[in-house]
């Protein structure tokens, strides 16, 4: 039997530092919320791969799709010659698009790339170049989506220069010390400043933090934000690759807030594991490139797209909408009869829209006064009791739930259990 020890040596020698890992275990198998490890050991999975796995590991629903496929054709290009399931997944994502009026749907592989043809989609639009994202934000590790990242460490290190055009805004976090007022009185500073607003092609926001600590965008800045695009021309655009598809307790994160954007870049648990991402935009304005301007090789690969098209199956006949609602509300509730006790690490900050959940870690109760070093032992605590669980934020202080919202409520108290015993492992 391989050991993890082992194929970590080989993952050293031939994997280059830059892709980091965040533990030392090697998958061999996994279903639904359940992992496997090469030597045998069972997980609990509360990453589902980084908000991958809505439908948990190898849905049996998917994999049937995937195999149905796999018989037909793995791949044409779509741009030489395309397939219905292409256009299906299109269709599908049309009609759920968070805003009113016609839609259209291109797909492509990564968040990354969805996010940075969104730009290139806005630009063609509106004709112009410069794109507003804010602090703390997450889009991508590629040149564009790098800029548009509002995280220097570790995304940027090393990588500079930015592209041109890319400017950011604080984020509103009221436990960081930033309100809604001081993030709208940095954009008419910018304005000012810096880039007048006919020269600004898109705002771009995630509805919910990811990488920035799983904090929701207030519903009145989204409003100020709209009603700011809407004044200057610019183009609304929501960054949905970690909170779409059921995770926030409605299909899109951006519905908490009714506000409509014209653009929604999707990806992560769109295909269930298989790489899929999209751009779902107001039809006039995804017609602004012109033909050839976008696509990709592998851009909607017919075996995602089919697992695609499963997957959202599995949401509306499993209700996983309504799940997330319900489960959400089970780790809330259990978080806070956790946060009462005085043996563990102090936790604070509870939040997230349906089963996106986070909390922080901080030194002492009554100040916020972040710990990473806890949070840290609090990750690896918690593999040691048989969890697999992420940490995030500006101040890398955060913990975030994303257990697949597939997963029976016995697996999801079990986690819970896991995770309460790292917490006060790591007081100690």
């Amino acid at each position: 039997m391989t050991k993890n020890s082992e194929l970590l040596a080989r993952r050293e020698r031939a994997v280059p530092r830059g892709v980091a890992t965040a533990y030392p275990v090697f998958a061999a198998r996994a279903e639904n919320a359940e992992l496997w490890d090469l030597e045998g050991r069972r997980f609990v999975d509360f990453a589902g791969g980084i908000a991958v796995l809505n439908t948990g590991h190898r849905h049996p629903k998917v994999i049937a799709a995937v195999e149905k496929q796999l018989a037909l054709y793995t791949h044409t290009a779509f741009q030489v010659i395309p397939y219905e399931p292409y256009i299906a997944v299109a269709e599908r994502l049309n009609a759920l698009a968070p805003f009113k009026g016609p839609a259209k749907t291109i797909l492509f592989t990564t968040g990354a790339e969805a996010t940075e043809n969104a730009v290139k989609i806005a630009r063609a639009a509106t004709g112009r170049s410069a794109v507003i994202a804010f602090a703390g934000g997450f889009h991508g590790r590629t040149m564009m989506t790098m800029a548009l990242t509002g995280k220097t460490l570790p995304y940027k290190k090393k990588f500079g220069p930015m592209p041109a055009e890319v400017y950011h805004l604080p984020f509103p976090v009221a436990a960081h010390g930033t309100s809604v007022a001081d993030s709208l009185k940095a954009l008419d500073f910018l304005f000012k400043a810096d880039v007048e607003p006919s020269r600004v092609a898109a705002i771009m926001i995630e509805p919910v933090q990811g990488e920035g600590g799983f904090y929701e965008a207030p519903t009145e800045l989204l409003v100020a934000l709209r009603k700011i695009c809407d004044e200057h021309g610019i183009l609304l655009v929501a960054d949905e690759v970690q909170t779409g598809f059921a995770r926030t307790g409605k299909m899109f994160g951006i519905e908490h807030s009714g506000v409509e954007p014209d653009m929604i870049t999707v990806a992560k648990s769109l295909a269930g594991g298989f790489p899929l991402s999209g751009v779902i935009g107001r039809a006039d304005i995804m017609d602004a490139a012109e033909p050839g301007g976008l696509g990709g090789t592998y851009a909607g690969s017919p075996i995602a797209c089919a697992a695609a098209l499963a997957v959202l199956d599995v949401i509306a006949e499993e209700k996983l909408i309504d799940r997330a609602n319900a489960m959400g509300a089970r780790i809330k509730a259990k978080l806070e009869t956790i946060a009462t006790r005085n043996d563990i690490v102090p936790i604070t900050g509870i939040r997230g829209y349906g089963a996106m959940i986070g909390f922080d870690i901080v030194k002492g109760h009554g100040a916020y006064e972040p710990d990473a070093d806890a949070t840290k032992r609090v990750t690896n605590a918690a593999l040691d009791e048989g969890l697999i669980l992420l940490s995030c934020g500006v101040y890398s202080n955060a913990i975030r739930i994303l257990v697949p919202l597939t997963a029976p409520d016995a697996i999801v108290d079990e986690g819970m259990g896991k995770l309460e015993k790292a917490l006060a492992a790591a007081r100690s």
